[in-house]
């Protein structure tokens, strides 16, 4: 009998050793993971955004898709990109180079990489991002979560904070409290007008509190733009106006027609010299670095 019970505690203690085991096992491949991704080259960057959140974090990725239209990173951050791997557009990504890569980790943004991530998990493990979700600061805390920077993200938050509310004291100084506001695009083709969607509407109409000008809450908020003609320019009675060329030669001579004719003179904005030029990049890039790096750039437009 004596014999039985140490044979059968002698089992207990072998599967529960071997249940420890397997768990520390599972914990340290956990840790493995989770190390590598803190290696500053071990990730795969497959959104433009989220490459320029981990540099936000100190973070160079090994890889990263570049701007579709400029078939590059952006112009901001290039310098910081110099080692990192060209893995082309976001909506087209270069597999071949990816898997060269071998990362530890793979970052996507489902709006463009899909709700199918198996090829990506098929090379390394993935971390999907809805970045429609939440704002740029819930992406970077993700983030920083992710790579054990908790704090670089929070620090970073809280810079950004500061310098908003000092572009706020600006802007309300020059504009007023109560002036409403409008953005609106020049490209080669077509004149947009920005809605309260990122990539302008979070920063305009939040982080500064501007009030929209009259019709831009009517637009579609689930579209970031909506494509328009200068004649109804007058419609929105902006007080001020931010105004994203496109860098293209073509873009800036669309620009100049748009400020040659009547209807735009006519705007109470650009009588009252309340009209803010301002480059696509950084003010269209949606991410910790962009925001911070177009507030920056909003400070100094105020400050003038």
């Amino acid at each position: 009998m004596k014999k039985n019970l140490v044979m059968i505690f002698t089992a207990l203690l072998l599967l529960i050793l071997s249940a420890c085991g397997q768990t520390a096992s599972n914990d340290n491949k956990a840790n493995d993971i989770k190390t590598k991704e803190n290696d500053n080259q071990n990730i795969a960057s497959l959104s433009i955004h989220l490459t320029n959140d981990l540099l936000a974090l100190g973070i160079t990725p090994v890889g990263s898709v570049v701007g579709g239209e400029l078939n590059d990173f952006l112009p901001h951050v290039k310098d910081q990109l110099k080692d990192t791997k060209k893995l082309g557009p976001a909506k087209d990504p270069d597999m071949e180079a990816l898997i060269a890569l071998d990362p530890s980790v793979i970052y996507i943004d489902k709006a463009t990489s899909g709700e199918d991530i198996s090829k990506y998990e098929d090379i390394a493990p993935t971390e999907s991002f809805n970045l429609d979700e939440g704002t740029w600061r819930d992406h970077l805390k993700t983030i920083g979560k992710l790579v054990d920077r908790e704090q670089e993200a929070e620090d970073f938050i809280a810079d950004y904070e500061t310098l908003t509310n000092e572009v706020k004291t600006l802007a309300d100084d020059e504009l007023g409290e109560t002036s409403k506001v409008m953005a609106i695009r020049v490209t080669a083709k077509e004149l947009r007008v920005f809605t309260t969607k990122r990539p302008l509407g979070p920063m305009l109409f939040e982080d500064l509190g501007f009030k929209p000008a009259a019709g831009i809450e009517e637009l579609d908020s689930t579209q970031p733009y909506e494509v328009i003609s200068q004649e109804v320019l007058p419609d929105f009675d902006a007080d001020a106006i931010f105004v994203v060329v496109n860098s293209d030669d073509k873009a800036q001579t669309a620009f100049k027609q748009l400020e040659e004719s009547p209807i735009y003179q006519g705007l109470k904005a650009v009588k009252n010299k309340h009209v803010y030029v301002v480059s696509d990049q950084p003010w269209l890039d949606y991410s910790a670095i962009g925001n911070k790096l177009a507030m920056e750039e909003a400070k100094e437009l105020f400050t003038k």
